[in-house]
């Protein structure tokens, strides 16, 4: 009887502190693409999406950064970690050829419905790539996420912690 209400003691844990319990988590990144603006005219219409990221991973230079992105650059991006790095790379959300066709009963890739699905694709993409440690190590990363522009000419490399 003695062995039954030992096993049901209480695990004593160490107790957590104030800094455990509201100090800055260990390691985030958190990255937002959202307020889709199209721009342009005619066949020299495109939408972009900002970038924001907030991290505290050594990693990255700027612990914030916001940038505008259009879908090309996102396309960009997986090419380039698909070549650069040894990271399966996910999908993006498609290039929705369908919706580019004339006359249609909507704005097509413009619609509000289609840039919403879109910007929500293309979140889940970048987190799934940015969270992976080696695609952390790509210059390209690094340049689309923090960089003002992306120089499509750029050497590839790797990034080095500080």
């Amino acid at each position: 009887m003695a062995d039954a209400i030992a096993d049901t003691r209480r695990l004593y844990t160490k107790p957590q502190n104030l800094n455990d319990a509201y100090g800055p988590p260990s390691n985030f990144l958190e990255i937002d693409v959202s307020n889709p603006q199209t721009i342009g005219v005619g066949r020299g219409r495109f939408t972009t999406y900002e970038v924001r990221l907030k991290t505290n991973l050594p990693i990255f230079k700027l612990k914030e950064s916001s940038v505008r992105r259009r879908y090309s650059d996102f396309e960009w991006l997986r090419s380039e970690l698909e070549r650069e790095s040894k990271v399966v790379v996910p999908p993006l959300p498609g290039k929705a050829l369908f919706r580019q066709l004339p006359f249609r009963g909507d704005d097509g890739i413009f619609d509000d419905s289609f840039i919403e699905e879109r910007r929500q694709g293309l979140e889940q993409f970048l987190n799934k790539v940015a969270g992976h440690p080696l695609a952390q190590n790509e210059r390209c990363l690094h340049m689309f996420l923090q960089d003002e522009s992306v120089d499509k000419n750029y050497t590839p490399s790797k990034i080095r912690q500080a």
